[in-house]
């Protein structure tokens, strides 16, 4: 059933390092809902596999020194929904990764899981893609962080070097302050399915909430790798919020978004409810920032 070479427990980020560093063929696993997947189908047949499961310090959601909301890699989607720091600054992420797959899988997948996988349809990756995450790596030379937008490589590619592991997801307090936002999934059938193309809006609105200060649409599976609108999302930024401006931007997002034709849908499908879904994320973004749209 699982054909799997050899299976070591790291007891700490500095054993699961030495092990990486041991074994460089070797695959990490975590709460292992897409690795046991691939193994079973014969994808990783043979595999050498790094456990990081039993690391109970990359669990949990924090509010570190600088005040980043911290989430722990292996925090699962099922505490992130209920976390009351995600809550109150970032509920759309909750929101969001409450959308995978079914209870099981959200009691045992991760977040740093979702994100390493590198596939461009993971419910999170959005969402953290609008914004502005920051991942945090951890390897042999040290610590580093790198921004969402250069995480993701190419498709199922990201950027972790030989003997690297991430261990945290970081939103930094300029990206979550004042800021409310929306996910939207498209799919097939309400639950249990991968995403057909995924938005996630969030705003800044002035303080007498008549202008956007600032906005951010990331997008899932509208191109090889998340990705932001960033056309759309300049366009907004000081302008009024009233009808007129919020139809442009939606319309706007085509200059940026690049999806492909698949068996779930097409491109042109993909491209057309790209716009449906920047406009019913922008107003809700709106709503929720206690916001009104003006003629």
């Amino acid at each position: 059933m699982y054909d799997i070479k050899a299976l070591y427990e790291a007891e700490s980020v500095e054993h699961a390092i030495k092990l990486l560093q041991e074994h460089p063929e070797a695959q990490i696993i975590a709460g292992g809902s897409d690795v046991l997947v691939q193994i079973r189908e014969g994808r990783r047949a043979g595999v050498e596999l790094v456990s990081i499961y039993m690391l109970d310090e990359l669990r949990g959601v924090s509010i570190d020194e600088e005040e980043n909301i911290r989430i722990g890699s292996l925090t699962s989607f099922a505490h992130i929904t209920k976390d009351p720091i995600i809550q109150k600054y970032i509920n759309v992420l909750g929101e969001a990764v409450d959308m995978v797959g079914g209870p099981q899988i959200r009691a045992i997948g991760t977040i740093g899981g979702n994100t390493c996988n590198g596939v461009t349809s993971a419910d999170s990756a959005s969402t953290l893609m609008a914004w502005d995450a920051v991942m945090e790596v951890t390897g042999p030379e040290g610590v580093r962080r790198v921004p969402i937008q250069d995480f993701y490589i190419k498709a199922k590619v990201v950027d972790l070097k030989p003997g690297e592991l991430q261990t945290a997801i970081l939103i930094p307090k300029s990206s979550y302050e004042n800021c409310y936002g929306h996910y939207i999934k498209y799919a097939m059938r309400n639950a249990l399915d991968i995403t057909t193309t995924g938005c996630s809006v969030n705003v800044v609105l002035s303080e007498d909430k008549k202008k956007f200060e600032r906005v951010r649409a990331g997008y899932g599976v509208a191109a090889p790798i998340p990705m932001r609108a960033t056309t759309a999302e300049e366009f907004l930024k000081g302008k009024n919020v009233t009808e007129k401006n919020i139809k442009e931007f939606s319309e706007m997002v085509l200059e940026d978004v690049n999806p492909r034709n698949s068996w779930r849908a097409s491109r042109a499908l993909r491209r057309h409810i790209s716009v449906v879904m920047a406009e019913r994320a922008l107003r809700e973004s709106i709503r929720l920032a206690g916001g009104e749209i003006n003629g």
